[in-house]
């Protein structure tokens, strides 16, 4: 199914939110939150590694807004890494530099980042995890390799570091989009 991105004319809530993902992403840990922004407001942009349709593991479908390349971070308030098939998007946006220097750019600027299930890999790959706590899926060497990267993994429903949100898998998606709206909500008094 092909998900029509058609996007409002105004954004009250006045932030921008950038999705990064790339082929083979988990549906729902991208249309629930990109959904729940819209909702409260925000503008969401999806970044991709190119401008081709990108599908997920169920059969949804999104163009991207922008690649990977040309985003601008400093354009942006919040960051939403999805999960994804361990061989798909994640593996994918893992290794792109540009997607690991726009996640340090997040964290050197204390903004809003929210990480699900195989997302948190692209977070040890851009070494921005070394002694915060998070959680991520539990299989595929996703916690090991965030405790390689120095993060502090446990198993829960949604951890809550500072300015880092992350969960285990789309059962956890009301927990994640809660503690996201939390951050950003944080976010917008400072």
């Amino acid at each position: 199914m092909q998900l029509n991105m058609t996007k409002p004319d105004t954004y009250p809530l006045g932030i921008r939110a950038l999705v990064l993902t790339a082929d083979k992403f988990e549906d729902t840990e991208l249309i629930v939150p990109y959904f729940r922004l819209l909702d409260a407001g925000a503008r969401v942009d999806i970044a991709a590694p190119t401008m081709d349709r990108i599908g997920g593991e169920h059969g949804y479908s999104v163009v991207p807004d922008l690649t990977i390349d040309d985003v601008d971070p400093d354009e942006y308030d919040l960051l939403v890494v999805p999960g994804g098939f361990p061989d798909g998007a994640p593996a994918t946006v893992r290794r792109i530099e540009k997607a690991q220097r726009i996640a340090q750019s997040f964290f050197e600027g204390d903004k809003p980042v929210a990480s699900i299930c195989h997302g948190p890999w692209l977070l040890a790959s851009a070494g921005v995890i070394h002694g915060r706590r998070l959680t991520s899926y539990w299989h595929d060497g996703v916690p090991e390799d965030v405790k390689a990267a120095g993060g502090l993994w446990e198993d829960s429903e949604v951890v809550v570091d500072g300015n880092l949100v992350t969960s285990r898998w789309p059962p956890d998606l009301p927990a994640f989009t809660r503690e996201m709206m939390a951050l950003v909500e944080a976010s917008l008094k400072k």
